[in-house]
């Protein structure tokens, strides 16, 4: 279960990159190990209010079939996929993390099979709103 990482720079608040590092990731999650490995770290005041954070909601449309979905990108003890929370640990989860609106998250399925989504709209950012603790 790879995740596909993006060869653009990514964006993280130092606060995300903290609280994530911290937790003891699956081994499925080598896409966010990546992610934390090679992000631009910024300051949670100073990330722009179009990169996806932590708890940021998003509109996604996955280019295969032009579907839109409402995500918000969660940690793993708040998952719940049926209602829209993905995990970051999730190769979904992981991919669409420090991306911008406008760009395309690309990783696998658990049968191998490559899913791209371009994120279209960031519905809430914490940071955006003033929230830089969340």
């Amino acid at each position: 279960m790879n995740t596909q990482i993006s060869p653009r720079e990514r964006q993280l608040t130092e606060l995300d990159h903290v609280r994530l590092s911290r937790l003891d990731a699956p081994t499925e999650s080598d896409g966010l190990a990546d992610v934390l490995a090679n992000a631009d770290l910024v300051p949670s005041r100073e990330i722009g209010p179009d990169i996806v954070t932590m708890y940021s909601q998003v509109e996604v449309r996955l280019l295969r079939s032009g579907q839109r979905r409402k995500l918000t990108l969660c940690y793993p003890a708040d998952a719940e996929p049926a209602a829209g929370f993905v995990s970051v640990f999730s190769p979904m989860g992981a991919a669409l993390l420090g991306l911008r609106v406008g760009e395309i998250a690309s990783w696998q399925t658990p049968g191998g099979e490559p899913v791209q989504a371009e994120v279209q709209a960031l519905l809430f950012q914490p940071e955006a709103s003033g929230d830089y603790l969340t």
